[in-house]
């Protein structure tokens, strides 16, 4: 009798665990359209999946079995009672079936607090990323799902045969039926031109430019790459001057300078694995695990994990690879044009003073459950402050090569005052907690005295960082914080910043910059400007395509080209840093993130449309920054952004 009742209960906690049907025979297919903005279509759960509920509460996972046959992001929602609930999916594997399980929370909550925006918006899955976004709220009287995509490549299609839930994160699972990554760490699941066959074909390539004879030459650069073209008083350190109407780095031997450069910088770059238990059958061959502990300490990837990017070069430079990688690195940006090391990049390779590089602070109290925003109001916090900047700046105060220093990166808070005020007041007892009170408690409780709250903060965190960090190092500028959007930033923000910084930074993915922005930005901060990240990528190679999405490799060289040339147009902006050296993971990086965005591959291969691309464009910028040459004019065919997406089910 015990026995009997204990199976009945254990049938009965399965049941309430997962709600399911066995995959069936039909599947349900949406053809996307290229020709359209915007295609795609619903279908009826009670189609796909009879057993469902309409109402969702109680569970915690939708489990969806598809498959894709591009790598590019699709809208994923739901219909329910109170309108239509979506999110962005980018898959790891097109081209094979494979069971994501995505977190309900994702449809119906705000995201969690988190430091800066990526960390905010990208989770990860084993199987894809989500990138969450789009209308929120409960998922209740569910009756449909609907697929949609923003300007198809290539027309692709997406296949689904199964939809069920779970209370319980019931794991993603591949069903491919061949490895979805090569021995190289390429798709396995993707074909295209110049991929990778044999190890033979590697060396040949690689030979090939090992044996190549590279000059800087072309770009007329000096010893810091300033241009000698014009030349001004000279400090021993880079700074900032306006000549004219036109704002310039100058170099520490007086040559005006821009700074072109490429964020994360490193050797061995892409190709990381993660949760490889996870992933059963996704792998053709993973790299030798003796060969990731033998040079796990080189400060590389800053970690044991299995890298197909690691290893290649290892496989084109043998026991020689830690100082051919980085000798490679510096060859490739001589030969490029680029003159800077940008943010993220290895201190390895910034450390050996060939290039001019920009770094990020750390230790100056930025935190995660603050949204990026910092306790100002602790007591020990300028204390804390003034020891961890002493520390990190004396490597630095009298390195020549270093541009400056970056304080932080994409706020979180920004446009959410009052939400990171409900957190504050809702998280754990602490000194801006009882700040807040205070401050509420005299002036009202309104989202704009929350907003003020976080201004007057954030103010008194720009204005203690400056002059701490001045203190320990007079010699290098302040290169602010890298904010995610300036276009809508408040004038007092941009007030602050020209109050605290020595130059405005900011990350803008975008066909081109707005000039209105530059404009506006420059008149009430008073700063010349750097955009930090910008990019262009497309699904060729199994990867997701960036946050500025083209057709093609060819096309990734013209929207660079596009861009670039016409931001350095502006009187204001002197310095660039392209996102990233390396493509993305192909499996994804901590966040998830995936994207075709690099200047090389995981096979340690320049993409040549790219880098030929940048090498026109570093030839003429000092011209263009001057206004004497135009910049380019064709744009990019097809070229869409990661914006909210137009509503499809209501045209």
């Amino acid at each position: 009798m015990k026995n009997k009742m204990r199976t009945i209960l254990l049938a009965a906690m399965a049941a309430s665990l997962f709600v399911q049907c066995k995959p069936t025979e039909q599947t349900f297919k949406v053809q996307l359209d290229s020709n359209k903005e915007v295609s795609g279509q619903k279908f009826a759960l009670k189609d796909i999946n009879p057993e469902l509920p309409a109402n969702w509460d109680g569970y915690k996972f939708v489990v969806i079995e598809y498959k894709t046959t591009t790598a590019q992001r699709f809208h994923i929602g739901f219909t329910t009672d109170s309108g239509y609930n979506e999110l962005r999916i980018m898959s790891y594997v097109p081209n094979a079936w494979n069971k994501l399980a995505i977190p309900l929370k994702y449809f119906m909550e705000l995201p969690d607090a988190a430091v800066d925006l990526a960390a905010t918006f990208n989770h990860a899955r084993y199987m894809g990323w989500v990138n969450l976004g789009g209308k929120r709220g409960p998922l209740q009287g569910v009756d449909s799902i609907g697929i949609r995509m923003r300007k198809p490549i290539h027309n692709p299609t997406i296949e689904i045969r199964s939809i069920t839930l779970a209370t319980e994160d019931p794991g993603d699972e591949y069903m491919g039926e061949v490895p979805a990554v090569d021995k190289f760490g390429q798709s396995n699941l993707v074909e295209y031109a110049r991929k990778v066959s044999s190890l033979e074909q590697l060396k040949q390539e690689w030979e090939a430019e090992d044996n190549e004879v590279v000059t800087t030459e072309a770009y007329n650069y000096s010893k810091f790459g300033g241009y000698k073209q014009y030349r001004v008083k000279a400090t021993g350190f880079f700074r900032t001057e306006k000549i004219g109407d036109r704002w310039w780095f100058v170099d520490p031997e007086g040559y005006l300078f821009l700074s072109v450069g490429v964020d994360c910088v490193s050797p061995g770059g892409g190709g990381t694995v993660r949760d490889i238990d996870k992933r059963n059958g996704m792998y053709k061959e993973l790299p030798p695990a003796e060969l990731m502990e033998k040079f796990a300490n080189r400060n590389y990837r800053g970690s044991r994990s299995a890298s197909f990017g690691f290893w290649n070069q290892y496989r084109r430079y043998g026991d020689a690879f830690p100082e051919k990688s980085k000798e490679l690195i510096f060859k490739r940006m001589d030969k490029w044009g680029l003159n800077t090391i940008a943010n993220w990049s290895s201190t390895e390779v910034m450390n050996m003073n060939r290039k001019a590089f920009l770094i990020p602070l750390h230790g100056i109290g930025i935190e995660h459950d603050l949204m990026g925003l910092c306790d100002v109001y602790d007591p020990a916090f300028k204390s804390k402050v003034d020891k961890s900047l002493s520390d990190f700046v004396a490597l630095y105060k009298n390195n020549p090569w270093l541009i400056g220093y970056f304080i932080g990166n994409e706020p979180a808070w920004l446009d959410e005052e009052a939400r990171l005020c409900g957190l504050i007041l809702d998280g754990k007892d602490r000194p801006i907690k009882a700040a807040l009170k205070k401050y509420l408690a005299e002036k009202g409780d309104t989202p704009e005295i929350r907003k003020e709250f976080v201004l007057s903060t954030f103010r008194t965190f720009l204005a203690t960082t400056n002059q701490i960090l001045k203190k320990h190092d007079p010699n290098h500028l302040n290169l602010g914080i890298r904010f995610g959007n300036i276009l809508t930033l408040d004038e007092e923000i941009l007030q602050m910043c020209g109050d605290s910084f020595d130059v405005l930074s900011f990350n803008c993915y975008d066909l081109v910059p707005n000039p209105a922005m530059f404009d506006r930005a420059l008149k009430i901060s008073g700063l010349p400007m750097i955009i930090g990240e910008y990019h262009f990528g497309t699904v060729d190679r199994g990867m997701a395509q960036s946050l500025w999405q083209v057709d093609s490799q060819e096309q990734r060289g013209v929207a660079y080209r596009y861009y670039t040339e016409n931001a350095y147009a502006h009187p204001g902006l002197i310095g660039t840093g392209y996102f990233q050296w390396c493509d993305q993971d192909l499996t994804g990086r901590r966040d998830g993130e995936n994207y075709n965005c690099g200047l090389i591959d995981v096979t340690d291969r320049p993409y040549k449309e790219q880098v030929e691309a940048m090498m026109e464009t570093a030839k003429i910028l000092f011209d263009i920054h001057s206004g004497t040459k135009q910049p380019i004019d064709r744009k990019p065919e097809n070229a869409r952004g990661h914006e909210a997406i137009p509503d499809l089910w209501n045209e």
